[in-house]
């Protein structure tokens, strides 16, 4: 039985993926920065990160970086990823490896902060809906504690029909809404049969929206913190603001 959050309502999004590494801290940044861009108080969060580097500071997430600097937010790194980790595991595996719980009262309180200081809100996972935090928890189970709309965030190649369908699904079944799908990576000169077919039948079948089909940008690089113009042109496109109604 999914653990249930006593987490306040805020108007935002929270961005997850059908994998890791499919694109969406760039998405969830690039949302950011738009919203910023257009006058609003924009507060990023992503719960937990794990595979950071070791600072003086502390541990520290690039994708945490990178999304600090989309929102151009003023509150330290440590409230905008409140849960770190070295080892480049899920997050129920780390608590394990580095024999350190993942403390989820922490992530609450610390998200009731971010929304208390800004008007919309960015929140990304971390990997797929279904990946471990601690035990009895996943990430649905605190999408479904925010109860934000959610943004999927896909992969152009084959077999992305089935785990976007699957992710749909996974996130309807929590009761909360699928804002729609972003195709990342996606390039339709060189789309085979299967890409170029991909995101129709994605639509036709999980009877979800797609929001952009998202080209490879080599001027964006999440490591580098580097977000290139042609990723927000495109997703200017989409009207973020309405889906996080």
């Amino acid at each position: 039985m999914a653990m249930a959050f006593d987490i306040p309502r805020h108007r935002g999004l929270f961005i997850t993926g059908t994998d890791t590494g499919v694109g969406k801290t760039l998405v969830a940044g690039a949302i950011a920065r738009i919203w910023r861009r257009q006058g609003h108080r924009v507060g990023v969060f992503k719960p937990v990160a794990t595979g950071c580097r070791r600072e003086r500071e502390g541990l520290v997430s690039a994708d945490a970086e990178f999304l600090a600097w989309c929102a151009d937010c003023d509150y330290p790194l440590s409230v905008v990823t409140p849960i770190t980790y070295a080892t480049g595991a899920a997050p129920a595996a780390c608590e394990k490896a580095e024999r350190r719980s993942v403390d989820l009262e922490h992530i609450v309180n610390t998200y009731r902060y971010v929304c208390g200081q800004c008007d919309m809100i960015v929140v990304e996972g971390i990997g797929g809906v279904r990946v471990p935090i601690s035990q009895g928890v996943d990430v649905l189970d605190l999408a479904a504690g925010m109860k934000l709309p959610v943004v999927i965030v896909a992969r152009p190649g084959l077999g992305t029909i089935n785990h976007t369908l699957l992710t749909v699904d996974a996130v309807r079944s929590a009761g909360l809404h699928v804002a729609g799908v972003v195709v990342s990576g996606y390039d339709l000169d060189t789309a085979d049969v299967a890409e170029e077919t991909a995101p129709a039948i994605i639509a036709e079948y999980g009877k979800v929206d797609i929001l952009a089909l998202l080209p490879r940008d080599s001027e964006s690089d999440v490591e580098r913190g580097r977000l290139g113009p042609g990723t927000v042109e495109v997703l200017d496109q989409v009207d973020w603001a309405r889906l996080a109604r």
